[in-house]
């Protein structure tokens, strides 16, 4: 499905459309004040902008110690060439990261996304920190306790099952517990939130980039 990605210039409507979100970057990076916004049909016009606040880095991180991350995966095929994104917000800082793999599954990727985004925070274990992901399948793993049990019973699921990703599970298991303050939100895919839309954007293009890596231990 197209996606168009519209940059609100002025407060007449001045702006542009694109239809990827690697050009909408590139646009928004030379217009700093611009609004980004993401919808799935064309829009009959551009909005007008609204004037966003600035936001100053914190030298101190108790005057906002909330980091926020959003994290996406993706397999081209699944499995197939795949991908995570990362987009976190930390001190008044926006940061991405990246990374792709030649052979996995879009299930690993968004675990990968989670365990990375994590794993570059382990100087912040005692601030109050938020993932925003549209994988049921990793937020529900987690919040329900469903990997806890799986490990608890060998790895096994709750119909005898061997559980999958058991490599994954164990760094995720052991990064989760080293902070004291971290939540889980789900968010729909797909959906013109603009995060979660440039966190899938680098997903993708991490799946279709030249610096693919070896999934180790992907067993497929």
């Amino acid at each position: 499905m197209v996606k168009y990605h519209v940059i609100s210039t002025s407060k007449r409507g001045h702006g542009a459309i694109f239809t990827n979100g690697k050009d909408a970057k590139e646009f928004i990076e030379k217009h700093p004040e611009a609004i980004y916004t993401v919808f799935d049909k064309m829009p009959h016009q551009i909005p007008s902008l609204k004037v966003k606040p600035k936001v100053t880095p914190k030298s101190d991180h108790n005057e906002d110690p909330q980091i926020t991350i959003y994290t996406d995966g993706s397999a081209l095929g699944n499995p197939g060439p795949g991908g995570y994104g990362i987009v976190s917000v930390k001190d008044g800082v926006t940061k991405e990261i990246s990374q792709g793999y030649k052979h996995t599954t879009n299930n690993r990727m968004e675990m990968m996304a989670v365990i990375t985004a994590l794993e570059q925070l382990e100087d912040a274990t005692d601030r109050p920190i938020t993932i925003f992901s549209d994988s049921k399948y990793v937020l529900d793993s987690i919040t329900k306790g469903w990997a806890v049990g799986w490990r608890k019973k060998g790895w096994k699921k709750s119909d005898g099952k061997p559980a999958l990703n058991i490599d994954l599970w164990k760094r995720m298991l052991d990064v989760v517990k080293k902070f004291s303050d971290l939540s889980f939100q789900w968010v729909k895919g797909h959906a013109g939130n603009p995060m979660n839309e440039l966190a899938d954007d680098l997903a993708n293009s991490a799946a279709q980039g030249g610096d693919l890596l070896e999934d180790v231990g992907y067993q497929g």
